[in-house]
């Protein structure tokens, strides 16, 4: 077993290299060059082989927190988003009831479960709810899976993504690592290196987690992809920082629920994250482009 890093040299000679790309052979997206052709193409389906990044828009709020606001109806809020996003991440029970299934976008589906809020604790580490089964009936191109570093339920939650990575590997269905924060769990540099490398190593294909000082390191340190999630709903202006500053130092896409679908204009958000995901435009350029958005809509 390897010893604690408990500082002196080692820790301070620490290096992380942000500006050197990760070699990886052909394949466009860091740590996907050795997985089967099937995985590498549904992987193609949800990032763009352009900007190399994504946006995925998050609904999946409802299996622990019941009916959030803005997802009150799933029936009319996600629908007319459809088109100005690249991925849907979302439950079974939201995607059968709530999405039409001609929505031509790949599906990010939620496949763990947990405690709801109305427990003090929702870091027990949950269990399967949609099994691999289940994940290739729904025609999903990933799967995601909460884990809960530093709390309670990580073997659990660590138990469980591996068990859904061996799951997809049979069949070519690559693996959404969700890191958890809780209210006690730590939303650090030092905690989102650990998070994300664990994640990684136990068999992700790409990680979801929070931006934090320091990022450039966690995704350089991070051998998949990260995308980076919206949180608590913010400021138009302050969510669209948020992305720029997270693409801006090595995030691959984000994965934003209620900074989308709480805005004023839903669509005129996504379309402004777009442009920051994919264009290159910084935060100022984006929030401008969504004010001319809201100023044509009420023309």
């Amino acid at each position: 077993m390897a010893d604690r890093d408990d500082g002196g040299l080692a820790k301070n000679a620490k290096n992380y290299h942000p500006d050197v790309p990760q070699a990886g052979g052909g394949f466009f997206l860091k740590g996907g060059e050795g997985c089967d052709w099937g995985t590498k193409n549904r992987l193609a389906r949800m990032f763009s082989s352009k900007s190399g990044n994504t946006v995925m828009l998050a609904f999946d709020h409802g299996y622990i927190m019941g009916p959030t606001t803005g997802l009150e109806r799933l029936d009319l809020a996600i629908p007319p988003l459809i088109p100005f996003v690249d991925v849907l991440m979302g439950t079974r029970g939201a995607l059968r009831s709530c999405i039409p299934a001609t929505a031509e976008k790949p599906l990010c589906l939620r496949v763990n479960y947990d405690s709801s809020v109305l427990y003090d604790d929702m870091s027990n580490g949950g269990g399967i709810a949609c099994d691999i089964g289940n994940a290739i009936r729904m025609n999903a191109s990933c799967m995601a899976v909460q884990t809960f570093i530093g709390a309670a339920g990580e073997k659990n939650s660590l138990e469980l993504l591996a068990r859904t990575v061996d799951a997809g590997t049979d069949y070519g269905i690559p693996v959404l690592g969700v890191v958890a924060v809780g209210k006690q769990m730590e939303r650090t540099e030092q905690f989102f290196l650990l998070a994300t490398r664990l994640v990684a190593e136990n068999g992700a294909h790409l990680v979801k987690t929070y931006y934090c000082e320091g990022f450039e390191r966690v995704t350089a340190a991070c051998p998949v992809p990260i995308v980076i999630a919206g949180g608590k709903k913010l400021p138009e202006s302050e969510a669209l920082t948020l992305a720029y500053r997270a693409i801006s130092e090595g995030a691959r896409g984000v994965d934003m629920g209620r900074n989308i679908f709480q805005a004023q204009n839903p669509i005129a958000m996504c379309r402004a994250i777009a442009k920051v995901v994919h264009e290159g435009f910084t935060d100022a350029r984006a929030f401008e482009y969504y004010t001319e958005l809201l100023q044509t809509e009420n023309k």
